[in-house]
């Protein structure tokens, strides 16, 4: 997704250069500086962690770092599948509280139905995500077309 918003920036203001090739760059450099930090981080401190591990002072924090980004990933994948699987999505305020409702008749039933399969395969049939993104790729083009 960044590297999409990169080529579009680049693309949208390519001087000096095509707005193909901008787009390229600007999808490369949007790559760049996105994860060779994270893997800078990784690497230097991969060779600490497992003394990390067993440090009793540092346990309660990398608990807390762990369960932060456990709930961060629990939001957005509830943020992506509401807005996949319906067209329209109410923000109600409930105090200092945003929740995100949505109307049950724009329920996608395209969506659910490739959901669903995908579940299955993944969670009782054990197949490979890759298998799985493949053939809901090509589930998702067919349903596309027909209806």
């Amino acid at each position: 997704m960044t590297q999409f918003v990169g080529y579009l920036a680049a693309f949208r203001a390519p001087e000096p250069f095509t707005p193909l090739f901008a787009g390229i760059l600007g999808a490369a450099l949007t790559t760049w500086v996105t994860f060779v930090p994270c893997f800078l981080w990784i690497f230097a401190l991969a060779p600490w962690m497992e003394r990390l591990e067993h440090a009793q002072r540092l346990k309660g924090g990398l608990a807390a770092v762990t369960a932060a980004v456990v709930g961060v990933i629990a939001n957005l994948s509830v943020w992506f599948a509401l807005h996949v699987l319906f067209s329209r999505v109410v923000n109600q305020d409930l105090g200092g509280l945003t929740l995100s409702v949505p109307e049950i008749a724009s329920f996608d039933w395209r969506a659910g139905v490739l959901a669903a399969v995908a579940a299955v395969l993944i969670f009782r049939l054990r197949w490979n995500v890759l298998r799985v993104l493949g053939l809901t790729a090509l589930g998702g083009l067919v349903l596309g077309h027909i209806v």
